[in-house]
């Protein structure tokens, strides 16, 4: 099935050049606080990819930022007042290996 298309940007040459991996665990996890986390994702755009995840920690975001500092006020700013947030660690981004790699049919 056709998902859709789209334009592959080099975020780098946007002058976004800071990718971290955020994750989020909840203080809940009932349905109504499941749905406002995910609901407020949708008003962060710099947050690209953002999984469920089974066990701890309950959410994977993927964040490109401009720099460290752009990073720091998304994250003090945005991220750390997303609904029902008990904690967020971060890891930085070193280097993509592997990317939009098609699907293994």
């Amino acid at each position: 099935m056709l998902l859709g298309y789209r334009a592959q940007l080099d975020p780098g040459a946007l002058g976004l050049n800071f990718s971290a991996m955020v994750f989020a665990t909840l203080r809940e996890g009932d349905r109504k606080a499941v749905e406002a986390f995910e609901a407020a994702l949708i008003d962060i755009p710099q947050i690209v990819d953002a999984q469920r995840l089974f066990g701890e920690p309950d959410y994977l975001l993927h964040v490109i930022a401009q720099d460290l500092p752009a990073f720091q006020r998304l994250y003090d700013e945005s991220l750390s007042a997303l609904p029902n947030v008990q904690r967020l660690t971060s890891t930085l981004v070193m280097k993509r290996v592997v990317q939009d790699r098609p699907l293994p049919l």
